[in-house]
C-alpha cells in the first residue's frame, strides 16, 4: 500500500523536507494501520530536522497525529477498524497520509474531540499533564513561572493552571502574545522583549519567588530562571527552543539555594500503558468539559511542511498548528 510522506535525507533547513511516496506495510501482531486526518507540528520536529536530536537518516518527521484505524494486528484487542484514534508519541514519521505503528501509544479518541484538535493537543497536552501532574504535582495554591506561555504548549498550560487554581506567570515576546496568554488563563504575563523577567517575578511574588519554573526555551532563559526559584525549588527544563543548555556547573544550583533540576521527556511519563491511558483521560476530560480549548491558528497541507517549519522557527505562529494530509 502506498502513501505520501515527508522524509529527510540530510540534516539542515526546511529545504531538506521532501514529499515522497512510501510503502505502508500491513500491521504486525502489536501494530495498527492508521489513515491520518491531522498531524501535529512541534518544535521537536525541528530538532530532528536539524540533527540536534539524532536519528538514522533517511527518516520521516513528526510524532503526534489522529485518524481512523484501517487494520489491526492479531494481538490488538481494544481497537478495531473504524475506531477514531490519536497518539502523542513516535516512532518518528507522523508526516504521512497513512502509517503503520506500534499500538503502545495509540488511544481511542472521544467523539466530542475532532481530529484537528487531537493532533494539535496530544503531544503538547500530555506534556503539560506530566509537567503539572507528575514532574511537579501542582496542588492548586502555587504561583509558577512558565516560559513561552503563548505557544502551543504554553496556551494549554495557561488553561490547565487556571483549572487547577494555580497562578501562572507566563513569559511572552509581544503585547499580542501577552493578551493571548491572559485570555487563556495566565494570572500574569511578562514581555521579555521589554521587561527583565527575573525582576518582574520578584515583584509579582513580593520577593518570595516561585517553587517551580517550567522552561521549554533553553539556553536564553536558563540562568535567569534559576534566579526566580525559591530555595530547594525545582527547575524543569523540558525544551530547547533557543538552543540546548550546555556546560552547566552543578555548583550554581547550590549557590542559588540548593535547587533541583530535571530534564524530563514525555516518553518516560506515558509508560506503562496504564499511565498513558490515565493521562489521556485527564486531558480529554478537561477538553470535553471546556476547561481546555485548543486554538488551531495555522493549518498547512503536507506539501507545505517546509513552510510550516519556517514559520514555527521564525515564531510567526501562535497557538497550535496542524498539518493536513
Amino acid at each position: 500500500m502506498k502513501s505520501k510522506a515527508v522524509m529527510i535525507r540530510a540534516h539542515g533547513g526546511p529545504e531538506v523536507l521532501e514529499v515522497v511516496e512510501v510503502d505502508v506495510k500491513d500491521p504486525g501482531p502489536d501494530e495498527v494501520r492508521i489513515r491520518q486526518h491531522a498531524i501535529g507540528l512541534n518544535f521537536i520536529d525541528i530538532y530532528y530536522r536539524t540533527g540536534l536530536y539524532a536519528n538514522a537518516l533517511p527518516h520521516g518527521l513528526g510524532f503526534e497525529g489522529a485518524g481512523v484505524v484501517e487494520a489491526v494486528g492479531s494481538n490488538v484487542k481494544f481497537l478495531k477498524a473504524g475506531d477514531r484514534v490519536a497518539y502523542p508519541q513516535g516512532p518518528i514519521g507522523a508526516y504521512s497520509e497513512m502509517r503503520t505503528m506500534p499500538v503502545a501509544t495509540v488511544v481511542k479518541l472521544p467523539q466530542k474531540i475532532g481530529f484537528d484538535e487531537a493532533a494539535a493537543v496530544m503531544l503538547k497536552g500530555l506534556t503539560v499533564q506530566y509537567l503539572f501532574r507528575q514532574t511537579y504535582r501542582l496542588q492548586g495554591s502555587e504561583t509558577v513561572l512558565f516560559h513561552a506561555a503563548a505557544g502551543g504548549v504554553g496556551l494549554i498550560a495557561c488553561q490547565w493552571a487556571k483549572a487547577l487554581g494555580v497562578k501562572l506567570i507566563g513569559t511572552v515576546s509581544s503585547a499580542e502574545k501577552a493578551a493571548l496568554a491572559r485570555k487563556h488563563g495566565a494570572w500574569a504575563t511578562i514581555d521579555y522583549s521589554k521587561e527583565n523577567f527575573v525582576e518582574r517575578v520578584l515583584a509579582l511574588t513580593n520577593g518570595a519567588k516561585v517553587p517551580v519554573v517550567y522552561d521549554g526555551v533553553g539556553k536564553d532563559t536558563w540562568e535567569g530562571s534559576l534566579d526566580c526559584i525559591q530555595p530547594r525549588g525545582l527547575m524543569v527544563s523540558f525544551g530547547n527552543a533557543s538552543g540546548a543548555v550546555t556546560g552547566v556547573n552543578l555548583g550554581i544550583l547550590a549557590a542559588k539555594g540548593s535547587l533541583f533540576v530535571t530534564r524530563p521527556t514525555l516518553a518516560t511519563h506515558i509508560v506503562p500503558r496504564a499511565r498513558l491511558e490515565a493521562s489521556s483521560e485527564e486531558l480529554f476530560d478537561l477538553m470535553t468539559r471546556g476547561k481546555i480549548k485548543v486554538d488551531i491558528e495555522q493549518r498547512y497541507a503536507l506539501a507545505d511542511a517546509a513552510r510550516a517549519h519556517s514559520d514555527l522557527a521564525a515564531r510567526k505562529t501562535v497557538g497550535s498548528t496542524v498539518i493536513q494530509p
